[in-house]
């Protein structure tokens, strides 16, 4: 085994080295002497922090021992160097102790993990400022957001149960609870976007995003924002045009992965559908051109309780559309599909087009999945109006009434 321990070790030298190189960097004006340690002390303390581990292999207790003897050394000499510098950073200490640990860890554990430890450390180092200046732009309501939606993802939903829990087998906790995630990171995504772009290129481009996962989420959380400010109306429409159109072409492509015949059956009335969107939303995104908004009073970038309501709504939806689909009958596939739409596509989406790969009928697949289509259509022009207001309703329930009609015409045509 010479040749893979000869191996490790010069992956703990490279860890060393690279982890040195950002530190000497850090400190190249300073002159010499003047640092604890650069570019080959680093080096140095990974490979000595490897042979520690190839000494300790047999007995891991001893690996401690070995971290002790480097560490009180080392932690004296950074203190000295602080009370000389003034210096209250404990970073330097840190990544010594850090080099030393991840040299021994590519000895005795995994090359991949030590060797990705070793550039996740290094970037975290290099990238100090970019890190400062974040801490000094964000808010706490924003922190305080984040760290809710981070509990929403890591902490609650790996514990919901992935499986129906009520007697008309409809609910599924864990899925509810990823889409009340999914609206709470859009919600959050909207926000980040209009700090960093601007209201109007940032919704835009947040739209874009949002509709590759969930237009329907997009919609009312960002007609929400009409009420705050009506003077941005048209810089959300154009936004939720844009998530619309995104989501008719996701649907095709999903399709077209599984079975290209329904796509291609789709595409037309799709198509005709989003050229219509397509020219709502260049109107409106000259009329937002044009307009001179006062600015967008940001407030809070995830409002809980809104999206508890949502959620409320959905469990609502869900329970609706089982007792609808059961309703049918066998041969009710445009029916489920028109129920299906009015939650979400892609389920209908997957499962049609499977059908049609195995046998259905390639226009009654496609069918059902541009009922669907046309469901949803109709549920995000409802939600527009719910959280938009009235003139927001009225635009998107005209555009939403002209796409089902050219889509409609496009199919029966074909």
């Amino acid at each position: 085994m010479p040749t893979e321990l000869l191996q490790r070790l010069a992956l703990a030298t490279a860890i060393g080295l690279l982890i040195g190189v950002q530190r000497g960097w850090q400190a190249r004006d300073a002159e010499d002497g003047t640092r604890v340690a650069g570019i080959r002390t680093f080096t140095l303390i990974a490979i000595l922090g490897g042979i520690c581990g190839l000494l300790s292999r047999d007995a891991l207790p001893l690996f401690g021992f070995c971290l002790l003897g480097f560490a009180l050394p080392f932690g004296w000499f950074e203190w000295r160097n602080a009370r000389l510098t003034g210096s209250v950073s404990a970073t330097g200490l840190i990544s010594g102790m850090l080099s030393f640990v991840l040299g021994a860890y590519a000895v005795l554990g995994d090359m991949t993990v030590a060797a990705a430890a070793g550039v996740a450390a290094t970037a975290i180092l290099a990238e100090r400022q970019v890190m400062h200046s974040f801490l000094r732009g964000i808010t706490w309501i924003e922190l305080r957001a984040g760290l809710i939606l981070l509990v929403m993802t890591a902490v609650l939903l790996p514990v919901l149960p992935n499986r129906t829990v009520d007697p008309w087998d409809a609910i599924n906790p864990y899925q509810i609870w990823l889409m009340t995630v999914l609206a709470g990171s859009v919600f959050y995504g909207g926000y980040v976007a209009m700090r960093l772009v601007g209201e109007s290129n940032g919704l835009l481009f947040a739209g874009i995003i949002g509709g590759i996962a969930t237009s329907t989420t997009v919609t009312w959380t960002f007609a929400r924002m009409v009420r705050q400010n009506p003077d941005v109306r048209a810089p959300v429409i154009t936004a939720v045009l844009a998530a619309w159109i995104v989501s008719l072409l996701r649907m095709t492509l999903l399709a077209g992965a599984i079975a290209p015949p329904v796509a291609l059956a789709m595409a037309p009335p799709l198509g005709a559908a989003a050229l219509v969107l397509l020219a709502g939303g260049l109107t409106s995104y000259r009329a937002a051109a044009r307009a001179n908004p006062s600015p967008l009073a940001l407030r809070d970038p995830l409002e809980l309780s809104l999206i508890l309501r949502f959620t409320a709504v959905l469990v609502s939806i869900m329970l609706l559309a089982k007792w609808l689909s059961t309703s049918a009958g066998p041969s009710g596939l445009l029916a489920l599909g028109a129920v299906s739409g009015i939650l979400d596509v892609d389920p209908i989406t997957l499962s049609m087009a499977d059908a049609a790969r195995t046998g259905l009928d390639l226009r009654t697949a496609a069918g059902a999945i541009l009922a669907a289509a046309a469901t949803n259509a109709i549920a995000k022009a409802v939600l527009a109006a719910s959280f938009g207001g009235r003139r927001v309703g009225v635009m998107m329930g005209g555009l939403t009434l002209a796409a089902l009609t050219a889509g409609t015409l496009t199919y029966l045509w074909l």
